[in-house]
């Protein structure tokens, strides 16, 4: 008897609650979840309450997935208010996975505001538009003693999914990076110049943001062109390409790559964490292998870790090594790597490490 390759995989979601009008739907590390899309794919209302919808995935798949009501701000949460882990399932056979939904995360209220969540002074600019792109916040974190010298200026770090940087209330797994803390103590040791730090919202466009795409093109556009004379006009900075970096991390990491090697005119150090360098089929990759390296000098620092999904995209950042070594890159003066074995592809475990870069 041959074994089919493929299982039916039915998740069936039971919430407490569904305010009225409202539509559930499951995100995941899948396409077929929509690749952490919080509203792209929809569960179906049942007649006895439950929400849910069928997928066909290879045998032997490992599968990650939450639940929300459209956005990472209204995710299925515990009965605390805190989001729930991610359901992992390693696919063998047919299937029916049954969540229990307590809450959901914005039914919180006792939250205090943003201000007093994040250490510093941070300041928010809503809804920014680029051309071609969807609306977006921007969140600037202040270094100490910014408001007390009013000639002093500063270099910039800019940083890509925003909201997982400072608070945790605004990160989708409601785990943030803690780049207030971590910022803040290196420069009061004296192991960091004080930096301006501007986090960039993500939009449901994600993915095709960071990529080598259309839509990241203007992305990249939107950065240099708008974002950084905004925040140059607005913000006691230090706007030379020697004072100014990019960093993120999975696809945030790719496009930070991105920014430094074909835009190394505005920036001069790039911080590539976990970076998704195959994704589409290495079309990163490819496209390293065919241009010159940049025209002017970058600082390159790229990490990753060796726990689950992580594996794949070291075996990226391998490729990517070789190539700039062959492009006459000098590792350990023109590029670090740093390799974690016991990292997860997590908040938590950027933010862990997030020194190093800075």
């Amino acid at each position: 008897m041959k074994i089919s390759r493929k299982c039916h995989i039915l998740i069936r979601v039971l919430p407490e609650e569904v305010p009225e009008g409202e539509t559930l739907y499951i995100t995941g590390n899948h396409r077929l979840l929509g690749n952490w899309n919080p509203s792209a794919v929809a569960l179906r209302r049942q007649p006895d309450g439950s929400w849910s919808r069928e997928f066909t995935f290879r045998r032997h798949t490992t599968v990650e997935f939450k639940v929300t009501r459209g956005s990472w701000q209204t995710e299925a949460a515990d009965a605390t208010g805190r989001p729930l882990d991610n359901y992992r399932l390693r696919v063998q056979r047919d299937d029916t996975i049954t969540l229990k939904v307590p809450r959901w995360r914005d039914q919180v209220t006792n939250a205090p505001p943003p201000e007093e969540r994040i250490r510093g002074t941070v300041r928010f600019h809503r809804r920014m538009e680029g051309e071609g792109l969807l609306p977006r916040d921007v969140i600037v974190w202040l270094p100490p003693g910014y408001e007390e010298d009013a000639r002093r200026r500063y270099p910039v770090l800019y940083m890509h999914d925003g909201q997982n940087l400072f608070d945790p209330q605004t990160a989708y797994t409601g785990v943030d990076w803690e780049v207030d803390e971590t910022a803040t103590r290196l420069i009061e040791e004296g192991k960091i110049e004080a930096i301006i730090i501007v986090g960039v919202y993500n939009t449901v466009d994600r993915v095709e943001e960071y990529s080598l795409s259309p839509k990241g093109e203007r992305y990249r556009r939107f950065l240099i062109r708008q974002l950084k004379p905004f925040i140059d006009q607005t913000y006691r900075t230090r706007p030379e390409r020697e004072h100014t970096a990019t960093l993120g991390s999975s696809m945030g990491g790719l496009v930070s790559f991105l920014l430094g090697w074909y835009h190394a005119e505005v920036f001069s150090g790039v911080g590539c964490m976990s970076p998704s360098f195959i994704y589409r089929k290495g079309e990163t990759i490819k496209a390293l292998k065919s241009s010159l390296p940049p025209a002017q000098p970058i600082r390159l620092y790229m990490d990753c870790g060796g726990v689950g999904g992580e594996r794949l995209l070291y075996r990226g950042c391998k490729r990517v090594r070789r190539i700039l070594r062959q492009k006459g890159l000098v590792e350990g003066k023109d590029f670090l790597f740093y390799y974690d074995p016991e990292a997860d592809h997590s908040e938590q475990a950027w933010g862990a490490r997030l020194w190093r870069p800075l």
